[in-house]
């Protein structure tokens, strides 16, 4: 670490005159006696300081990742009109999970670099699951769970309806919530026997995003109830993730359908070549008029 602060010296000159929006921003990510030890003296050896940097590093990728995570999915379903091998019940599980926890650290007063990206899935969440419903022909059950979403939505963010204490007890919920969301997508795919429209992208990015949030709340909020949820969290999204390998190259259920009938289709042709076959051997070609005259 002496070694790498002392190659660093050299840009001190360079750190010392950032723009002024660049420093307000190092600072309030870093604080002013981190922002001066690894901004302005380029001295990495604070471990603790070095730790909250990674920290909110780690929290803004995160952020920024989360407002793409689910795109892919989304796409998969417009694109294929199917929500074959997407479990409704997770995403409502899912998304009732990050509503309480996005009202808890906001009226906690939380770092936004630690829970931003609830937000951004949460939006991601309300579309695939309104989308499908409305490929599995429930488009009217859409409406009623959107409306249902911003009435209780209205009373988490409101402190005159909900105290802090009944929301501590939704968040301990919310934490079993987050974890349960995963088992009926779990067993939707160990049932189906492959991923359907899962999309790949968003559940590796789960699991990194995850594993992530507990090095960052270790770092920044001393709550257990967020640790222990994305441990939680971590764990089953470990699972989803060794099903997307394991059935990587597995054939659609769709697919299997479709190996299963070829040999029925194939039958009356077959049988249809053999009996024409079978005629035409078996059958003496009958002899056509003639017109010699017999003598």
């Amino acid at each position: 670490m002496e070694a790498l602060r002392s190659a660093l010296q050299p840009l001190r000159p360079i750190t010392a005159n950032l723009p002024g929006p660049i420093h307000d921003v190092g600072v309030s990510l870093l604080g002013d006696v981190c922002y001066k030890t690894l901004i302005l003296q380029l001295d990495p050896t604070d471990s603790d300081c070095l730790k909250l940097a990674i920290s909110k590093g780690l929290g803004i990728g995160i952020i920024g990742a989360s407002s793409i995570v689910k795109v892919p999915q989304i796409l998969k379903l417009v694109n294929s009109k199917s929500s074959a091998g997407i479990s409704f019940l997770a995403y409502v599980l899912e998304t009732s999970s990050y509503l309480i926890s996005l009202a808890y650290n906001v009226r906690n007063g939380f770092p936004f670099s630690t829970f931003g990206e609830t937000a951004l899935i949460l939006g991601q969440n309300v579309i695939i699951t309104v989308l499908v419903l409305n490929y599995s022909g429930r488009a009217s059950v859409a409406a009623l769970f959107v409306a249902a979403l911003a009435v209780s939505a209205a009373t988490l963010f409101s402190n005159s309806i909900l105290d802090m204490k009944t929301l501590g007890y939704l968040q301990a919920g919310a934490g079993v919530l987050g974890v349960a969301s995963k088992v009926p997508q779990i067993a939707a795919i160990a049932q189906q026997g492959g991923t359907g429209q899962l999309s790949a992208f968003t559940v590796f990015n789960y699991l990194a995003g995850s594993l992530s949030r507990i090095f960052t709340t270790l770092q920044e909020v001393d709550d257990k109830l967020i640790l222990y949820g994305f441990i939680a969290g971590f764990a089953l999204n470990l699972v989803l993730a060794a099903q997307m390998v394991y059935y990587w190259n597995a054939p659609s259920p769709k697919a299997r359908g479709k190996m299963r009938e070829a040999p029925i289709a194939a039958s009356p042709s077959s049988a249809s070549a053999t009996g024409s076959s079978t005629a035409a051997l078996g059958t003496p070609k009958s002899k056509g008029p003639t017109t010699r005259r017999r003598g």
